[in-house]
């Protein structure tokens, strides 16, 4: 049993479809403050500060620990979650026909170890089709991606290649997190 300390939805699917057991529950953590060089310091930034309010809360001696965080890049832009349809429009535009890089760092803490990892995965996409873009900005479903991206939906057809883990991509590197499971 771990506490996944995340209120995501796909993370707790990963965990549960890796046949991991859990309960999620987490505290809030502002990621708005953070000022990184690169997408990787960004995404490390925001687990550890994540990971540093969780662990406050619930500590890690009864179950352990697992806190996540993802960033979406592309063309050199640390892509975050869109706080407009225009946002979305332009972060998505930012990706269409590029590789796009998503970045996920977690950490996993237990009794007896403390495990840090920043594992990535590469898209090629193809140029998008901008009617289904236009239907995808209009459904919503892009709210509180980073980066507006849905590998598992709408971006899936144009991907052209993947380099790495699709769970990277989800949000949790569960291949990694069972190499470190007690």
């Amino acid at each position: 049993m771990i506490r996944l300390a995340s209120s995501s939805q796909t993370r707790a699917m990963l965990l549960s479809n890796a046949g991991l057991e859990f309960k999620q529950e987490s505290v809030d953590f502002d990621e708005e403050t953070i000022v990184a060089s690169s997408p990787k310091n960004f995404v490390y930034q925001a687990t550890s500060g994540k990971y540093e309010a969780n662990i406050k809360a619930f500590g890690c001696s009864d179950i352990p620990l697992l806190v996540a965080d993802t960033v979406v890049t592309s063309q050199g832009k640390i892509l975050r979650k869109a706080s407009s349809v225009d946002d979305a429009r332009e972060i998505l535009m930012t990706q269409s026909g590029n590789i796009t890089s998503i970045i996920t760092c977690m950490i996993y803490h237990s009794k007896s170890k403390k495990i840090i990892d920043i594992s990535q995965t590469d898209y090629l996409f193809e140029a998008f089709n901008m009617d289904a873009l236009d239907k995808y900005l209009e459904s919503g479903e892009w709210r509180g991606k980073a980066g507006a991206c849905m590998v598992e939906g709408f971006c899936k057809s144009y991907i052209k290649e993947v380099r790495g883990f699709e769970s990277t991509a989800m949000g949790l590197s569960v291949e990694v997190l069972k190499t470190f499971m007690e």
